[in-house]
């Protein structure tokens, strides 16, 4: 079913974190002919969101999202954007539906990975009645195709640092802690953590000025959707600060996970890469080797 489809049982709701993202989801759903309510989160807000019907709640505000909820005639929720904080236990504010789910949701909190995270804010959503859809069901052009995205294509040596990062991040995915891999030479430099893709690609960058990385070698950045991983939030995304981290991290390309990835600022993108003579390419999961 498109977006369009279900208007009429109710009124789309976005909530907003960091990033591009809330954006493009939210013009995606307005050309579609939606009126999407945009829910903020307190410290995320990288936009005026005046020429929508909005709200700005806590992150952990139960109680004032469900309200919204019910208010605005809300049925479809979708999670875009990033968080770049944890609510503390104190800053969640239950509904009277939740307050025995409070120990359960403390504990996921403050130990659980940011998949699981995220599984646990999508049934207390939709056990209030809501259904959670992806941003890519919004806006669908987003996606990751298979195959290169611009001028440049992948040498044998990057499919072989492709296939090193695939794997590390296929590991790394399984133990919920991140989407992202970069492999040098064969050899694995960087594991995604909490700080994120361009974080993890400033600390390649220090390692190769510290002379830790050859300078002969260039690399690869791999990003795979976690295996176990719900589809309707928090999908591997680039955009155009992880091509000039990757410049700046003398890697030769970018690879992601192809339908199950998104593209963001698309055209801008497959500029910079080739200005700056990368590769940024969608590989398929299901073909042997990524389909290299």
């Amino acid at each position: 079913m498109s977006p369009a489809d279900d208007t009429d049982k109710g009124r789309l709701a976005i909530i907003a974190g960091n990033g591009l993202l809330p954006s493009y989801v939210a013009e995606a759903a307005r050309a579609a002919g939606e009126d999407p309510f945009v829910i903020s989160l307190k410290g995320e807000l990288d936009r005026s969101w005046e020429d929508y019907d909005h709200a700005v709640i806590g992150v952990g505000d139960l109680s004032a999202l469900a309200d919204i909820f019910k208010r605005n005639n809300i049925t479809r929720v979708v999670m875009s954007g990033g968080v770049r904080r944890r609510p503390e236990w104190r800053e969640v504010r239950p509904t009277w539906r939740t307050v025995a789910k409070m120990p359960g949701v403390v504990r996921t909190l403050l130990s659980g990975g940011d998949d699981t995270v995220l599984q646990m804010v999508i049934k207390l959503i939709e056990d209030d009645g809501r259904r959670v859809v992806g941003a890519q069901d919004i806006a669908p052009d987003l996606l990751a195709a298979v195959g290169p995205i611009g001028a440049m294509s992948p040498g044998n040596d990057d499919k072989i640092d492709i296939l090193k990062a695939a794997a590390a991040a296929e590991a790394l995915g399984a133990l919920d802690v991140g989407q992202g891999a970069v492999s040098v030479g064969g050899r694995i430099v960087a594991l995604e953590g909490a700080e994120g893709t361009d974080g993890m690609l400033e600390r390649v960058a220090s390692l190769r000025g510290a002379g830790r990385i050859s300078p002969r070698r260039r690399g690869v950045l791999v990003k795979l959707c976690k295996p176990q991983q719900d589809v309707r939030a928090d999908l591997p995304s680039i955009g155009l600060s992880t091509v000039t981290n990757a410049k700046a991290a003398g890697l030769a390309g970018i690879a992601i996970e192809a339908g199950r990835a998104l593209v963001l600022d698309r055209q801008a993108v497959i500029k910079a890469a080739d200005e700056a003579g990368l590769f940024v390419c969608g590989l398929d999961r299901g073909l042997p080797s990524w389909g290299l």
